[in-house]
């Protein structure tokens, strides 16, 4: 409490010698658009209660209406003093903010503090084993291995009946903080101790712009998994790609089935669409739209209708088009898996969490080939847990196929080459399928205050204004605004499902003047300072394509038998050339887009960027955009079908449509590893999903059992 109370004071000091000067004026009302009024023109909109702190400096009044003109999505009072508005906003850029630069400190790798009092240690959650135990059982009714976005969901399904069962998470992670909270810096978790940092293989002429040309694939390392670094971004997939699963032997996998679970977490809070019969409302998980938008996602909006494609809501399953980003947060702070389906249980005598402790190995008996234990290392000590009904693997689509093949359960040449004894010869890791984008195609705007930029959104004010009201622009999740479905002409699936995603940024990855957004992408010093650097301090906007349905498929093995190694991956992008034409035809249409008359507003401007990798190519020709694709390929983090499902007549299957790894009795597979082929959209919905259906899969199976 002394320490709280120190860190309390520290701030309101600081706040208070700061904002002390601030007058009434220098405040402007956020407006963003009705959801009722979609069709309208985007400059109508319907002003919300509350006061945004403004960060950007504006010259006088003419510029300020010309501003709003523009698009900026505020009305600014007049008669700003612009050399002093100026003055402050230098003072309040992030770089200068002590108390941010500091608290990302505490979360930088390897990070420890100078002394064992740390003063941010109140920013972090903990999860001590319940009052009465000092230390974990010998064994358990369920062991987790992996407390991510499925293994969070499923810890508390699992520990909810009565009778109660006792259930015991092995985490590697540690728990969230105050910062993981704040959307607008999703991007810097990818460089932190809460990220895995697995890096692809190298490839030939692949991730050619990328530090080492290897394409990097960051997973989440906290208990609540990738829910505490990604974008929040919701989407379900497509009710084909679901029914495709189905059809494939996966029974009670169609969409119908699938979608009670989708609902049961669920609680929409999304105005016009939170009513819908297809979305929940009394779940765990926030899902919202983002409380600041800036224009020029009106002008994506109005340029997709443009184009045929109405506004919408994306995770409709009879619609398809351009929609507003749909995010798991509370009230413009991120909603992790943990914060959401654990948090408010970690007093449950039943279940115990154990984070930063790594599982390295699930104990099989040979000839009867039943998992019964899993050995862990917490604090430098080796330990085993014994486990009387299931062991759950719930460690992602990178760690699951991992400690499986550690086990014995994997491909049985390889594993002999590696000297492990085979328990059963699976397919582990030898199917992997990923979402890649492109990450080049930048429009630099030709007027000012219209996107968002990291010096002039990330400052103490704004974080204050997001700390006591939970709006602002820090709650824009790494500055995307919006998501669009689109159908390329090269697509060969007959039915209504799109081949790209398009994400719309209210900024680009310049708007940090090259820092922590493209390096959350390892995209090298040498790339962004040729190809981008000239950007600095301009407004621009982009728009990510997203390979939704790639035909290559790439694969992971074992580097060694050591535990804390990374395995190998192999992604194997574009070996299809199917894939690498599907993103050209993307780019084509996102420069129409940035072309097209919304944009016009802001004398947008293709930004032809003189990649080293692309110089003998002639800037903007069907060879240079290929050049500039496999420069610029980015890894999405969408990994799936390592441990794919499929019933036992599938060679490639690991666990059947109940989740079971095949031929070993008491180990399932509950993570997006198990998806077996590609969705149209991202996996963090659909990795709670698999939790809620996992569990009650497990429920039922020993509903009998006292």
């Amino acid at each position: 409490m002394k320490r709280f109370m120190q860190i309390g004071l520290t701030l309101a000091i600081l706040c208070y010698a700061n904002a002390e000067n601030y007058d009434d004026d220098e405040y402007a009302t956020v407006e963003i658009e009705s959801e009722n009024s979609i069709n309208t023109n985007f400059n109508n909109r319907i002003k919300r209660n509350g006061r945004i702190l403004w960060p950007y400096p504006l010259n006088n009044k003419s510029e300020a209406v010309n501003n709003d003109k523009q698009g900026a999505g505020a009305t600014l009072i007049d008669n700003i003093k612009d050399s002093q508005r100026k003055a402050r906003f230098a003072y309040w850029s992030y770089p200068q903010s002590p108390i941010v630069d500091m608290m990302m400190q505490t979360v930088a790798v390897n990070y420890s503090p100078v002394n064992s009092n740390d003063p941010f240690d109140f920013l972090r959650d903990s999860y001590p084993l319940p009052k009465g135990f000092t230390q974990p059982l010998d064994e358990y009714d369920y062991v987790i291995i992996g407390g991510g976005s499925a293994g969070s969901v499923l810890a508390a399904r699992l520990s909810e009946d009565k009778p109660r069962a006792t259930v015991l998470v092995i985490e590697a992670g540690k728990p969230e903080m105050l910062l993981t909270d704040i959307p607008a810096l999703t991007q810097y978790w990818q460089l932190t101790d809460y990220a895995w940092p697995y890096t692809m293989e190298h490839q030939p002429g692949i991730c050619m712009g990328s530090d080492e040309q290897r394409c990097y694939m960051p997973r989440g390392k906290a208990l609540g998994g990738t829910s505490v670094t990604n974008f929040m971004i919701y989407s379900r997939g497509r009710p084909e790609d679901w029914n495709k699963i189905a059809g494939q032997g996966n029974y009670g996998w169609s969409f119908d089935d699938v979608l009670p679970y989708f609902k049961k977490s669920e609680r929409a809070e999304l105005k016009k669409y939170k009513n819908a019969p297809y979305r929940g409302r009394d779940g765990e998980l926030t899902v919202e739209n983002v409380p600041f938008r800036t224009g020029l996602v009106e002008a994506f909006m109005e340029a997709g209708r443009l184009f045929g494609n109405p506004t919408v809501d994306y995770n409709s399953p009879d619609q398809l088009g351009f929609g507003y980003v749909q995010t798991t947060t509370n009230k413009g702070h991120r909603l992790s898996a943990a914060k959401a389906f654990l948090h408010n249980h970690k007093r449950r005598k039943n279940l115990h969490i154990l984070t930063e402790a790594r599982a390295t190995k699930i104990i099989i008996e040979p000839q009867t080939k039943r998992a019964y234990a899993v050995e862990y290392i917490k604090n430098n000590i080796k330990h085993t847990v014994r486990c009387r009904r299931e062991i759950i693997l719930s460690a992602g689509p990178i760690a699951s196929p991992q400690l499986l093949m550690l086990s014995g359960v994997g491909p049985q040449e390889h594993l002999q080459t590696l000297g492990i004894p085979v328990i059963k010869d699976l397919r582990v890791g030898r199917t992997l399928y990923d979402h890649v984008c492109f990450a080049g195609i930048i429009f630099r705007l030709n007027s000012t205050n219209a996107s968002l930029m990291e010096p002039k959104v990330a400052t103490l004010p704004n974080l204050m204004q997001w700390l006591q009201f939970g709006d602002g622009l820090l709650t824009t999740p790494g500055t995307v605004e919006a998501i669009g479905y689109i159908k390329t002409p090269l697509s060969d699936n007959p039915e209504n499902v799109p081949d790209i995603e398009l994400i719309d940024m209210g900024g680009s990855l310049t708007s940090d003047y090259g820092g922590a957004f493209r390096k959350s992408w390892k995209i090298s010093d040498r790339t962004y300072q040729t190809a981008f650097s000239s950007l600095n301090g301009f407004d621009t906007w982009q728009t990510v394509p997203m390979l939704l349905h790639p035909k290559s498929k790439g694969y992971l093995e074992l580097r060694d038998t050591n535990p804390f190694s990374h395995p190998k991956i192999y992604g194997n992008y574009f070996s299809d050339a199917r894939d690498i034409q599907t993103l050209k035809e993307a780019t084509k249409y996102i420069i129409n887009l940035g072309e097209s008359a919304p944009f016009k507003k802001y004398n947008a401007k293709l930004h032809l960027a003189p990649y080293p990798s692309c110089a003998t190519h002639p800037p903007g020709s069907d060879s240079y955009w290929e050049c500039a694709i496999r420069t610029m390929v980015v890894s999405l983090h969408h990994q799936i079908a390592t441990c794919k499902m499929g019933p036992n007549t599938d060679p490639d299957a690991v666990v059947d449509p109940e989740l079971r790894v095949h031929g070993v009795d008491g180990l399932r597979v509950v993570d997006t590893s198990i998806i077996p082929s590609t969705l149209s959209g991202h996996t963090y919905a659909p990795a709670v999903m698999i939790g809620e259906k996992g569990a009650d899969m497990i429920k039922k199976t020993w509903s009998n059992v006292i």
